[in-house]
């Protein structure tokens, strides 16, 4: 296996490239940035080709800027595998409510087999355990097939029982930032009634609202047992958007009676 530092030689060599020359292109990265941390050094660009030096993150974006390279692809010659970062985070949960920062980009690496695009039909219900089985990363992939990048999305923490049983804890939620208006009106059930996903300057919440005065009443389900808060509006809280989608968990009611 070809160690990083030779694959980085050797993407240096094939444009002709001393290393004065990538001395003097990284100074430009720094200068233009405003930080010596850029800066690579003859010597340290010597270490890095070939005593295995493991190049600082400002050092690997300036080679990979000089030398045309991927920065993603770059650092999983080093064992950093990039594109495992939203399947390495779901191994464990969060108590706490949060907004999920990972975006899928439309340069995407994600791809699905044409063989399950032809049959997949997003209207259908479908068994996709072995779906996935058979095809590898499917979740990331159907996101995609399905051109939702246009969401925000949230994830409902293990312990937030607030909206419960209708949004319950470990819940990924999707999130129209264009609907931030809180809606007043009627609802013929629980259901119809908008729920919105609310940022505080200490955590984030996901419940129905109301409108009072210079406040939002923030509204858990009734049969939640959270009480209601007040938070002044605007100000000590933001309507990041309204919820428009739910995967949820179906198997939480022994642990909630447990619970309470």
């Amino acid at each position: 296996m070809t160690e990083p530092g030779q694959k980085l030689k050797r993407a240096r060599e094939r444009l002709n490239l001393r290393y004065r020359d990538v001395e003097e292109a990284s100074l430009a990265i720094a200068n233009r940035h405003g930080l010596d941390d850029f800066v690579i050094a003859l010597s340290r660009l010597a270490d890095i080709e070939n005593k295995g030096t493991v190049p600082s993150l400002f050092r690997l974006y300036s080679l990979c800027a000089v030398y045309r390279l991927d920065f993603a692809e770059v650092l999983g010659w080093y064992g950093i595998p990039l594109g495992d970062l939203i399947r390495d985070s779901s191994r464990f949960n969060l108590e706490e409510t949060h907004l999920v920062g990972f975006e899928m980009k439309p340069e995407s690496d994600i791809r699905l087999p044409s063989a399950l695009l032809s049959t997949f039909d997003p209207r259908q219900t479908t068994f996709l355990t072995r779906t996935a089985q058979q095809w590898g990363e499917l979740p990331l992939a159907l996101l995609r097939q399905l051109d939702l990048r246009r969401y925000r999305y949230g994830f409902v923490g293990s312990e937030d029982w607030s909206m419960y049983p209708i949004i319950p804890p470990g819940s990924f939620v999707q999130i129209d930032e264009t609907r931030q208006k809180v809606a007043e009106g009627a609802w013929t059930t629980e259901y119809e009634r908008p729920v919105y996903f609310l940022e505080h300057r200490s955590q984030f919440y996901c419940g129905w609202c109301s409108e009072s005065e210079e406040s939002i009443i923030l509204q858990p389900h009734p049969a939640s047992h959270v009480a209601a808060r007040a938070f002044r509006y605007p100000g000590e809280v933001d309507v990041v958007g309204q919820v428009v989608g739910v995967a949820k968990r179906m198997d939480l009611g022994k642990r909630r009676h447990t619970r309470s």
